[in-house]
């Protein structure tokens, strides 16, 4: 398994939010290179990058997210917050993302999402935002009134580069994860499944290994130092 560092945008800023709420911002990097930098020194090689205000329709980082992954060719980025037309998941493709993230129309829309998937097979990867067990949308502000099963069935024949599944109930507040919650998705999804929200200690990333899982997004724990970031990339950097 995988670690992620996040790189949450708000405002040309690099944040790290309670629960995605604007109101609960905890931690704030002026310039989100610094901590693009903070991490490589450490080992990591991945990282995933949204677009916060994007995702709410407050505005965009479109330019900082171009200036991440130029400053680290051969990388590894997954881009997303606020993806929702095709144009823009070939911009960022072609920008350098290595896979982009999408969520909302995904949800909402499966004939476009079955569309964006064949255009760029491999390299979408799907938001399955989770509070309790309803799916949520559009930066985390709107129930679905869907399950995640079913979600989870939906788009299982597609080409998808995988799931990222994010715990919105446990991000943040570095209580542990869901674990339960990402088994099942392992269990139902025949995609490549990346958990987030919640981690907290190496044990949560081993548990999470063990159930299967094939990355972990981590944040508020290695902004604050909860996490020895060098401890959890020479375990789990690659």
């Amino acid at each position: 398994m995988r670690a992620i560092p996040a790189i949450d945008l708000r405002e040309g800023a690099c944040v790290q939010l309670v629960g995605g709420s604007y109101a609960e911002e905890r931690v704030r990097v002026k310039d989100p290179l610094e901590a693009l930098a903070r991490w490589r020194a450490h080992g990591f090689t991945s990282f995933h990058v949204v677009d916060l205000d994007a995702a709410l329709g407050r505005g965009t980082n479109a330019s900082v997210i171009a200036r991440l992954v130029a400053a680290a060719p051969g990388l590894v980025f997954s881009v997303g917050g606020g993806v929702r037309d095709s144009e823009r998941v070939a911009t960022l493709i072609e920008g350098g993302a290595s896979t982009v993230v999408v969520g909302t129309r995904a949800v909402e829309d499966l004939a476009w999402l079955e569309d964006v998937a064949s255009r760029f097979p491999g390299r979408v990867l799907v938001a399955a935002d989770v509070k309790g067990r309803e799916v949520v949308t559009r930066g985390w502000t709107e129930g679905s009134g869907q399950d995640i099963a079913p979600v989870l069935a939906m788009f299982a024949r597609l080409p998808l580069a995988g799931l990222l599944v994010t715990a919105v109930h446990k991000e943040g507040r570095m209580g542990g994860v869901d674990l339960a919650l990402m088994r099942e998705v392992v269990d139902a999804s025949p995609h490549p499944v990346v958990a987030s929200g919640g981690v907290t200690t190496l044990e949560d990333l081993r548990a999470l290994d063990a159930a299967g899982v094939q990355g972990a997004v981590i944040g508020m724990a290695l902004y604050t130092g909860r996490l020895d970031a060098s401890a959890v990339a020479r375990e789990f950097a690659e």
